[in-house]
C-alpha cells in the first residue's frame, strides 16, 4: 500500500513532450523531479564529501543493500542509528534491494522460489537472500525508500526465461509487502519483463494494482541497445500510475537522462559519473573529454567554460587535471567527480525548467546539436 508519509505532486506536464515535472516529499526532505541520484554504493559517493554533495545540489543519494550487507553489515548500521547517521547525510536516501548485484556479481548463484543462494565476492561464504531477509536488511539500513527484491533477467534471454523471472518478481514483491513494516520508509516495486513489450505491460499492470508508493523499472540498461530501452519505456508508461514516482534504475548517461525524462521517468541513478571521473573522463555540454589525452597537455582552459562547479569556478585547468590524472593523484578523482556530478545535476535542473516552459524536445535537440550526447 502507498505510504502516507510520502507524497508525490505532479506539478506540470510538458505540452511538447509529455515529460513530467514533479515533487516527491519524504521524511528527510523534498526531491524535485525529474532528478538524478548520485550513487554511494558503500555508504559514500567515491571521492566526495557530504558537504560537497550538498553544495552541488544533490537532493537524494542511492546506497547499495548487497554491498552494505557484505560490509560493514546491516546490524552495525542499525546500531549506528541507520544510514543517515552512519554516513552523516541528512537528506533522502534510496537503497536498492541488491537483486541486480546478486544476479550479476555473485558467483555460483542459485535461484530458488524461496530466494537466491550465492557466494560472497569478499570471502566466498554462502549467503541466502529472500524477500523477507532483504526487507530486514533494508529496514535496518533505514533509507527513505527501499526497493523490493526482484529477479533481473539478463539481455538477451528468451521469452520464457524473462516471463519466469517476471512472475517470480511478482510473487516476491507480495512477500516484500508482507514483511515490510517500517512506517517512515517507502517500498517501491520493480517492473520487470526483459525486452518483451507484452511482459513489461503485464508487469506494470500487476504492480499498479498493488497501490505502491512508487515504482522502479528494472532490467534495462543491461546490454540492450538504447532504442530497445526507449521502446520499452514508451510501451509501458501508459500502464504506470500517473500519480506515483517512476524510477529508471541504473540509467544516467546525459542522453538517457533527457530521453528518459521525455518518456515520463522521474528518477534516475548511475555510477557512470563517478566511475569515468576516476579514469580522467569529464562530461561537458560539448561531449566527453578524456583529460589524460596528450591534446590537453598545454590546454589552460577549465574543463567547461561557464560551468559553476568548484573545479571550473576556481580555474583548475585541463592541463593541470591531466597532470594529476597521469600522476594518479587523488585530487584528480575529486575534482573531475565533482564536475561530472554537478554537470548531471545541472542538466536535470535545465530539464525541469524546459518541462515547465513546454520546450523539452527543443532542449534535447539543442543539446544534441552541441554534441552533449557524444
Amino acid at each position: 500500500m502507498r505510504n502516507p508519509a510520502f507524497r508525490f505532486e505532479l506539478l506540470h506536464v510538458c505540452a511538447q513532450s509529455g515529460a513530467r515535472r514533479g515533487r516527491l516529499h519524504t521524511p528527510h526532505g523534498v526531491i524535485e523531479t525529474p532528478c538524478y541520484m548520485p550513487v554511494g554504493t558503500q555508504a559514500t559517493v567515491k571521492a566526495m564529501l557530504p558537504r560537497d554533495l550538498k553544495e552541488i545540489g544533490t537532493m537524494i543519494l542511492l546506497a547499495n543493500t548487497y554491498h552494505l550487507f557484505e560490509r560493514p553489515g546491516h546490524e552495525l548500521v542499525r546500531e549506528a542509528g541507520g544510514l543517515h547517521t552512519f554516513m552523516r547525510w541528512d537528506g533522502p536516501i534510496l537503497t536498492d534491494s541488491g537483486g541486480f548485484q546478486v544476479f550479476s556479481l555473485a558467483s555460483s548463484n542459485k535461484i530458488k522460489e524461496d530466494g537466491v543462494e550465492f557466494r560472497s565476492l569478499l570471502d566466498g561464504r554462502k549467503h541466502f537472500f529472500t524477500p523477507e531477509s532483504v526487507m530486514e536488511i533494508e529496514q535496518a539500513l533505514g533509507a527513505d525508500i527501499a526497493m523490493a527484491f526482484d529477479e533481473c533477467a539478463p539481455y538477451p534471454c528468451d521469452h520464457s526465461y524473462a516471463q519466469a523471472a517476471m512472475e517470480r518478481t511478482h510473487r516476491w514483491v507480495l512477500r516484500c509487502q508482507a514483511a515490510h513494516t517500517r512506517e517512515d520508509q517507502a517500498l517501491f516495486g520493480i517492473v520487470q519483463g526483459g525486452a518483451y513489450v507484452d511482459l513489461r505491460v503485464e508487469s506494470a499492470k500487476f504492480l499498479s494494482d498493488l497501490d505502491m508508493t512508487g515504482y522502479g523499472i528494472g532490467g534495462l540498461s543491461v546490454g540492450e541497445p538504447k532504442p530497445v530501452m526507449y521502446e520499452m519505456l514508451e510501451e509501458l508508461m501508459p500502464y504506470m500510475p500517473g500519480d506515483r514516482p517512476r524510477y529508471l534504475m541504473g540509467v544516467g548517461s546525459p542522453d538517457c537522462l533527457v530521453e528518459g525524462a521525455i518518456r515520463g521517468i522521474d528518477m534516475f541513478d548511475c555510477v557512470l559519473q563517478t566511475r569515468i571521473a576516476r579514469n580522467g573522463l569529464a562530461l561537458t555540454g560539448e561531449g566527453k573529454r578524456m583529460l589524460r589525452n596528450a591534446c590537453f597537455e598545454h590546454d589552460h582552459a577549465v574543463i567547461e567554460e561557464g560551468c559553476d562547479c568548484y573545479a571550473c569556478r576556481n580555474g583548475f585547468t585541463r592541463a593541470y587535471l591531466r597532470h594529476l590524472v597521469k600522476c594518479k593523484e587523488i585530487l584528480a578523482s575529486q575534482l573531475i567527480t565533482l564536475h561530472n556530478l554537478r554537470f548531471s545535476l545541472r542538466l536535470m535542473e535545465d530539464v525541469r525548467q524546459a518541462i515547465e516552459e513546454d520546450r523539452l524536445l527543443d532542449f534535447r535537440n539543442e543539446l544534441a546539436t552541441r554534441g552533449a550526447f557524444d
